[in-house]
């Protein structure tokens, strides 16, 4: 078994069931007595936190560049605050999205800076961090939008083309990194794509 610290990221649409799914995870590390970090992004320290109220806030007119910024800050000081040290100790870090997120929604999304300039920020953003898996799930923007519950913040307001603009970011990403991702199609059943999360989770804990 890896003994060392390793670093999975959740991503997709909002409503996709990525969050559920990353507790369940941890639920179940934690119940092995396996050292788990789980974390959000934006969010998780308290300047990143802060910065996820401003960037979620309806009341402020964000610039996209800026949202890109923003985004980035936040993530920088995730990495050097709490990911980096919780990886030098072994633990395994659940993170609800990563810099795949701003690349899909920020740059395929916004479609405002090309997707080289945000790659080279993401890398400046997270020194060159990389997860150890990505699990992408997959789900169509209409079946996303049935699924929400309550009034949307300012991220989830952008309108069903931005979402399909962002979900076919998130497509290409998937193609492009296949190493590193993994898609899973998010119709299926929690119980289901839970089990696919941990197959897919102990092919590379099991390492």
């Amino acid at each position: 078994m890896n003994k060392t610290g390793l670093l999975i990221s959740f991503e997709g649409i909002d409503g996709c069931g990525k969050s559920t799914q990353l507790g369940l995870l941890q639920d179940r590390l934690l119940s092995m007595s396996i050292p788990t970090l789980a974390l959000r992004e934006p969010g998780g320290t308290h300047t990143s936190e802060a910065i996820r109220s401003i960037l979620l806030d309806k009341q402020y007119d964000i610039s996209p560049v800026a949202e890109m910024l923003l985004f980035s800050a936040a993530r920088a000081q995730l990495v050097n605050e709490r990911i980096r040290p919780a990886l030098a100790n072994g633990m395994i870090v659940l993170l609800d999205r990563f810099y795949d997120s701003t690349t899909a929604y920020q740059g395929y999304g916004r479609q405002f800076l090309d997707i080289n300039t945000i790659n080279e920020l993401n890398k400046i953003a997270t020194g060159g961090l990389t997860p150890d898996v990505s699990f992408y799930f997959d789900l169509d923007v209409d079946a996303a939008f049935s699924r929400r519950i309550g009034e949307g913040d300012r991220m989830e307001d952008s309108g069903k083309d931005f979402f399909d603009r962002v979900r076919n970011g998130y497509l290409r990403l998937a193609k492009d990194n296949e190493q590193r991702f993994r898609t899973i199609d998010a119709r299926q059943s929690m119980e289901l794509i839970q089990e696919v999360v941990w197959t897919n989770f102990q092919s590379v804990w099991l390492k």
